[in-house]
């Protein structure tokens, strides 16, 4: 009888996305890193109550890398544990789509902080695409309101202050606690509640693993480190579980 192929649960943050040319946070070349005033575009606070934040969030939405990237091996990785089979849950922290893009089943993956590429009103909670506002900031308008009540328009992403998607995040801690595996890819565990669904895993006794240029929080306690680069490590430990559990 074969062996049933474990459940995969894969947390992915900004690192698995660079070498598709989408720069980190917090790296060594990381948007933060180069340029500590760009977190107030990040922040919801400073969002709201500065037009001068919200202008240059619109022109930086307008020349995000994402808009022409493509998925780099590690995305695909992930794409092929699914066509073999494998129950591959992906937990992402990133916005850029690529993880869909790559050809991972989009219900498979959740979006913790949401998508770069619709827009909501802050008033009255209508969307819309990101697409259309920028078209209007490209005609001239810096800073464009809702066209239906008037309101400030925001990216559809969870921005520093304010709460994730209730539903998404109570769905994410039960992947977490359902894997055998858990793969935290690309991320610095720093930022909460994402972080908590390592240790959520670990209780469970999933066995885990980091993937990570830079040291995490629980790099002590994980089953196993890789600080091979991500392009070449998922790859690599994806083949090594296909070649471990055949069809």
């Amino acid at each position: 009888m074969t062996e049933r192929k474990p459940m995969i649960a894969v947390l992915t943050g900004a690192g698995i996305s660079t070498d598709s040319g989408i720069p980190d946070f917090r790296g060594p070349q990381g948007v933060w890193t180069r340029d500590p005033a760009a977190e107030k575009m990040f922040t919801y606070e400073h969002y709201m109550a500065d037009p001068a934040v919200r202008r240059a969030s619109w022109r930086a939405r307008a020349d995000n890398a994402a808009w022409n990237a493509q998925p780099n091996p590690a995305h695909l990785a992930l794409v092929e544990l699914e066509r073999a089979g494998f129950p591959v849950r992906i937990i992402t922290q990133n916005i850029d789509g690529l993880h869909q893009k790559a050809g991972s089943t989009p219900r498979k993956v959740l979006e913790l902080h949401g998508t770069m590429f619709t827009v909501r009103c802050m008033g009255c909670g209508e969307r819309g695409t990101m697409r259309d506002a920028l078209d209007r900031v490209e005609a001239g308008d810096p800073d464009p309101a809702c066209l239906s009540c008037g309101g400030i328009l925001k990216a559809g992403t969870i921005m520093f202050g304010e709460n994730l998607d209730s539903e998404t995040l109570n769905q994410a801690g039960s992947i977490a606690k359902a894997c055998r595996l858990f793969w935290a890819v690309g991320t610095s565990l720093m930022v909460q509640p994402a972080a908590s669904l390592c240790a959520i895993a670990m209780t469970e006794g999933a066995k885990t693993t980091i993937v990570n240029a830079q040291p995490t929080p629980y790099d002590v306690v994980a089953d196993e480190v890789v600080r091979d680069p991500i392009g070449e490590a998922l790859p690599r430990m994806a083949a090594a579980l296909i070649a471990a559990h055949p069809s």
